[in-house]
């Protein structure tokens, strides 16, 4: 489990994230929200120890990050990034790479890391096209082999951001199956969306930053109830209930 404690973050000494608690409990998906640069992407580095903390902690089952070493933090959070290199091998290979937090050096593949690889592409729908090349690869497809990728990594906590950027519509429900079938799984799902309505209808719990702070925390229905989306973005939120839960739309 995962557990921010008045985390600030930033660039030198400048603060974009002021003082963020939260739990990313196994068995959830959240959706973080918020205005463009109002720190989503900072955070999410920031717990992965990717860029250093300006405040606070992380604890990762327990225990600080910062005493955590590279590899054994990529044991335990797997990292979907906004914008990825593409690079000229096979997605097969591509997926691969989301074994190396248990590999020795020199590489060597065992039988499990090619199992778990197989697996991955399965889940992720792309197993028919493990064999192609990256380049020759549509966007959705890509997406797919990066997703494919986080789940070989095999994590109990994986964050994801913007995933469905880029996506039509087919693709982006996809994604969001993915990611509700790895919180049944046991799995604590962060992801970092600006489809409010996407977000809504998929997560269990809802972020939200403004200005760098956490403005709510809470259900995605007490987020629409607390009209705190209305003002972050400066929209009208609907909803209409239907077979299949609430449904969002912009009124």
């Amino acid at each position: 489990m995962i557990e921010l404690r008045d985390l600030s973050a930033g660039y030198g000494r400048q603060a974009v994230v002021h003082g963020v608690s939260m739990m990313l409990e196994p068995g959830k998906v959240i959706a973080l929200l918020g205005p463009n640069g109002c720190g989503k992407s900072t955070l999410l580095r920031t717990v992965l120890s990717l860029q250093p903390r300006l405040g606070g902690e992380v604890l990762v089952d327990g225990v600080p990050a910062e005493r955590l070493t590279p590899r054994q933090l990529a044991q335990k959070m797997t990292y979907l990034a906004q914008s990825r290199n593409t690079p000229n091998i096979t997605a097969r290979h591509m997926v691969l790479h989301g074994r190396f937090p248990y590999l020795s050096y020199p590489r060597r593949y065992r039988a499990e890391d090619y199992e778990m690889v197989e697996k991955a592409l399965r889940w992720a729908g792309a197993e028919n096209f493990a064999h192609r090349f990256m380049e020759e690869l549509s966007g959705g497809q890509r997406q797919k082999v990066y997703l494919a990728m986080a789940l070989a990594q095999d994590t109990q906590t994986i964050l994801m951001d913007e995933p469905t950027t880029f996506l039509d519509v087919a693709h982006q429900l996809e994604v969001m199956a993915i990611a509700r079938r790895l919180a049944e799984e046991g799995r604590a799902v962060l992801m970092v969306l600006h489809d409010l309505c996407l977000a809504l209808r998929w997560a269990d719990e809802a972020a939200v930053l403004i200005d760098g702070s956490m403005a709510f925390w809470g259900t995605p229905e007490d987020a629409f109830e607390a009209g705190i989306l209305d003002r972050a973005f400066g929209i009208r939120l609907a909803r209409v209930m239907t077979e299949n839960g609430w449904q969002y739309y912009y009124g």
